[in-house]
């Protein structure tokens, strides 16, 4: 008798752990679902960091969701895009929308043009190769750095600009010839340009604004009839709605585009889209 009443106990006691364990892994799983679906991720290009981190505190501060943001090239962004990341999509150039709409990762209705992106041609302080134009690049002697066409926004611009100037070709050689650096993102053209390890490189006209270049670099603007202008859009991916985020993905883009966004953008040398 007393063996059967510890046998019916010991089996109590283990149903009631079973049931405990039970309830525990579903309260972590609705824990871990709670705080994915509570988390906005957002893939932006590298050279719009400074705008991009204000932005997303000030509205995880005014809607109380967390913002996870992805920076890197746009070409890297749109790839993990095509892996099914990301709520948001912000890259360096409308291009990368313009593709990730063709390929049904974006909703189309969703699409916000921001701000311009103006190419600018940064050089240390002082101007040591003296340069002036976008000729002056290919001299021979002149060191550049130049972002990969594959990889970064920048980088496909300064070759279209290049093309649109009849400079290609001059490009080529002085590839050939050594005197020439690519980059995976802006902030690194940056860098170069910062620490003297080139003489020039094309870059975004915002980053002169970023307190690492005061001081040292100096900005070359390039003739509107030469260069080639870029516009930073937005828009909510498809996998939003997987991520039960697509209202709180509409808002962050209407955010970031309001007036009240346009001054962060603003502070940190972007000029508004008209």
């Amino acid at each position: 008798m007393i063996t059967h009443r510890k046998t019916i106990v010991i089996l109590l006691i283990v149903v009631v752990l079973s049931a405990c364990l039970l309830a525990y892994i579903a309260y972590m799983h609705n824990t871990q679902n709670t705080c994915k679906e509570n988390t906005l991720v957002v893939l932006c290009g590298a050279g719009l960091m400074k705008p991009m981190n204000e932005l997303a505190k000030m509205f995880e501060k005014k809607y109380h969701i967390k913002v996870e943001v992805d920076y890197g090239g746009s070409g890297e962004l749109f790839a993990k895009l095509g892996m099914g990341i990301g709520d948001v999509f912000v890259p360096g150039s409308y291009y990368y929308i313009k593709i990730a709409q063709e390929k049904g990762l974006v909703i189309p209705s969703t699409i916000v043009n921001i701000t311009l992106h103006i190419p600018v041609i940064a050089v240390p302080a002082g101007n040591p190769a003296h340069i002036r134009s976008l000729k002056d690049l290919l001299r021979p002697g002149v060191r550049i750095a130049v972002g990969n066409p594959k990889a970064c926004a920048i980088g496909r611009v300064t070759i279209k600009m290049f093309e649109k100037n009849g400079l290609y070709k001059a490009f080529l050689e002085k590839l050939k010839h050594g005197e020439v650096v690519e980059a995976p993102t802006v902030n690194q053209l940056l860098l170069y340009v910062v620490t003297g390890q080139v003489d020039a490189a094309i870059i975004w006209e915002d980053l002169a604004t970023w307190p690492q270049s005061k001081g040292k670099i100096e900005i070359i603007h390039i003739p509107a009839n030469e260069n080639v202008i870029k516009t930073i859009a937005a828009a909510v991916t498809i996998y939003a709605k997987k991520d039960r985020n697509l209202e709180v993905a509409k808002e962050f883009v209407r955010f970031i585009s309001s007036s009240e966004g346009l001054k962060v953008w603003e502070t940190w040398g972007f000029r508004a889209y008209r």
